[in-house]
């Protein structure tokens, strides 16, 4: 029964009953709820708008930050497992790590100046025209030289069966679970975001004259992208956490690993994963979430821009 005086000044009151004082909240709205509007969920309490919408986007096969449900979550993941395994094999058939075709996938933050059997290049030589004077070499130009594509397509080629092999499990792993949270269409613009995040990091902060490849960013960008839907639902990161914990290891105890792209990778993902999850709930969710992660990706692509005229 509620106070014939009302509710003492500053005391939150039920948003269906303003009579009722309560302290209690729903889970997903976090507006105050009282005894006879709270309703049991997963994790604590849910009002009955927030029940009435969940089981509008259940019956309209939505996923549970708005996507279209998958029916296959594993689908994709295979998909951009054999993308990596099908660039690796025309990488591997056309010279391994001399292969041309990795030369120009891989992220080159400077271009170089191939020798004839592509394995070695001329320093000295730091742009097409230079490059252009040797009869037998040839010019693979980088990111700053305008091989922007080299950006996305680092994360998916590599030159080493182990390589792609960890990436693959990796893949398999986490991609169908951040699929089935968020859609199809959002597990790739998670992912890709998280691969472009990690050539940004790269970019900026790698050595100007080295190479990096392979899809570790974009995995890492879905260990991020788990991290925060654990977050947000209350739910057990252990897992997770020892996931990330054992790879970072990995990351730092041997050389040759980018941990500027893990890096990137993690924080990518983990950046679009929040924008779909913490966007305002309604009819124009979906508007907020793609604007959000359109903003993002203008901002990394000014990261880019920014490092390439610093390197020209």
């Amino acid at each position: 029964m509620s106070d014939p005086n009302g509710p003492a000044a500053g005391v939150p009151t039920c948003y269906r009953h303003p009579g009722r004082e309560t302290y209690i909240k729903c889970q997903r709205c976090e507006r105050p709820i009282c005894p006879d509007c709270m309703r049991d969920a997963a994790v604590g309490f849910q009002c009955p708008d927030c029940v009435a919408q969940g089981a509008k986007t259940t019956r309209s096969g939505r996923a549970a930050y708005g996507g279209k449900r998958s029916e296959n979550p594993q689908l994709t993941t295979l998909v951009l497992i054999g993308i990596n395994v099908a660039v690796w094999l025309a990488a591997t058939v056309s010279g391994g790590r001399e292969s041309l075709l990795a030369w120009k996938l891989m992220l080159s933050p400077t271009g170089r100046c191939l020798g004839e059997d592509y394995a070695t290049y001329y320093p000295g030589l730091d742009s097409a025209a230079n490059c252009a004077a040797i009869p037998s070499a040839t010019w693979v130009p980088g990111l700053a030289d305008g091989a922007w594509w080299q950006a996305i397509t680092h994360g998916f080629v590599h030159v080493d069966i182990w390589h792609i092999a960890l990436n693959a499990v990796g893949l398999w792993v986490l991609g169908p679970a951040v699929e089935a949270a968020f859609g199809r269409l959002r597990f790739l613009a998670i992912y890709l975001l998280a691969t472009l995040a990690a050539g940004a990091t790269i970019f900026l902060l790698a050595d100007p004259t080295g190479r990096t490849l392979g899809a570790s960013g974009g995995v890492f960008g879905l260990m991020g992208a788990l991290i925060v839907v654990s977050l947000k639902v209350h739910g057990d990161i252990r897992s997770v956490m020892t996931l990330l914990a054992v790879n970072l290891a990995f990351t730092f105890a041997f050389p040759g690993i980018s941990w500027q792209g893990h890096l990137g990778g993690l924080l990518g993902g983990a950046a679009a994963a929040a924008i779909l999850i913490f966007a305002p709930r309604g009819d124009r969710r979906g508007l907020w979430q793609w604007s959000g992660l359109a903003v993002l990706t203008v901002a990394l692509l000014a990261v880019l821009v920014l490092r390439a005229t610093a390197l020209s």
